[in-house]
Formats: C-alpha cells, sequence, structure tokens
C-alpha cells in the first residue's frame, strides 16, 4: 500500500493506515499480496466496529483472513514449482531447526551459520542458474521457480552472476 497517491512510500504494516493523521489514509479493506503478481481476495475493514480502537488489535481478524489466503496461495505455488528432492528438503528442514536452536544459545554463532549458508547457496546457485538459463525459457523457469518472471531474472542473475540488464 501506497502511502500516498503520488507515489509516496511503501509501509508494510497495514496497521498505520488508520487515517489518524491527515498525512495517513484510512485504509477501507487489506489483502494479500505476493512477488509473484498474485493478489488474495479483498477483506473489508469494519470502521463502525473499529471506531476509536487500535487497528493493529481491532482488525486482527482481517487480517488473519488474509494471512489464510496468502497460506492457500503458498501451498498452490508450492504445488506448482518444480519438487526438491526429499532428502534436500530435509536437509534444509533440520539446517533451519538447527540454526533455530543455535540462536538461543549463541546468536553471533546462528549468524555465522546462516552466513556460511549464503556462501554455499552462492557456490552451488552459480551452475543451477546458468543451467537454467541455457535450458529453460523465462516463462518455464518462472514457472518452475513459483516466481514471476521479473523476480526469476533477478534471482538467476544473482546465483549466475551476471548483469541482470544483459
Amino acid at each position: 500500500m501506497r502511502a500516498s497517491s503520488s507515489g509516496g512510500p511503501s509501509v508494510s504494516q497495514w496497521y498505520v493506515y488508520d487515517g489518524r493523521s491527515p498525512r495517513v489514509p484510512r485504509a477501507a479493506a487489506l489483502r494479500a499480496v505476493c512477488s509473484c503478481g498474485w493478489t488474495g481476495p479483498e477483506h473489508r475493514l469494519d470502521w463502525e466496529s473499529i471506531r476509536g480502537k487500535v487497528l493493529a488489535e481491532a482488525g486482527a481478524d482481517t487480517a488473519d483472513a488474509c494471512l489464510q489466503d496468502w497460506d492457500g496461495h503458498t501451498v498452490q505455488v508450492e504445488a506448482t514449482a518444480i519438487p526438491l528432492p526429499e532428502t534436500v528438503t530435509t536437509l534444509l528442514e533440520r539446517l533451519e531447526q538447527e540454526i533455530d536452536k543455535l540462536t538461543k544459545t549463541s546468536p553471533a554463532a546462528a549468524v555465522r551459520a546462516a552466513r556460511r549458508l549464503e556462501v554455499t547457496a552462492a557456490r552451488a546457485g552459480y551452475w543451477a542458474a546458468n543451467g537454467t538459463r541455457t535450458d529453460l525459457t523465462p516463462e518455464q523457469a518462472a514457472a518452475a521457480l513459483g516466481l514471476d518472471e521479473a523476480a526469476t531474472r533477478r534471482l538467476l542473475a544473482r546465483f549466475g552472476r551476471w548483469d541482470l540488464y544483459q
């Protein structure tokens, strides 16, 4: 949502749009959106029942409905994206759990582990990105990755270490 119709800064915290300030509009509805271009259904805010209450609390049920829409969307995207082998999925899930556990005892060590994961992803993604660029059209790659074409181009360029504008 934009803070103004003239293209002001975007704010992702839906609850700031309570209309209490002249510069902040009052949201009429909430909806989930995705970088792939998907937009969920509109969920109207009942301002009669919200009146005088903090929007973050009074609109929580409406926000939860958007979250349910989002969850449904991510399930659909996951179902249509190229499946990962179970061994890879299991390893990634286990790694995330281990880093989460490490965060509780040593946040700095968890950051170091996440950084190592980032470096590993960059190394592993290089040849994969170049192979994907060679083997698939942008449309096919986007469908396989569960992203829109622009996000796919950015991801492949980052992993493949090429100029996005080539």
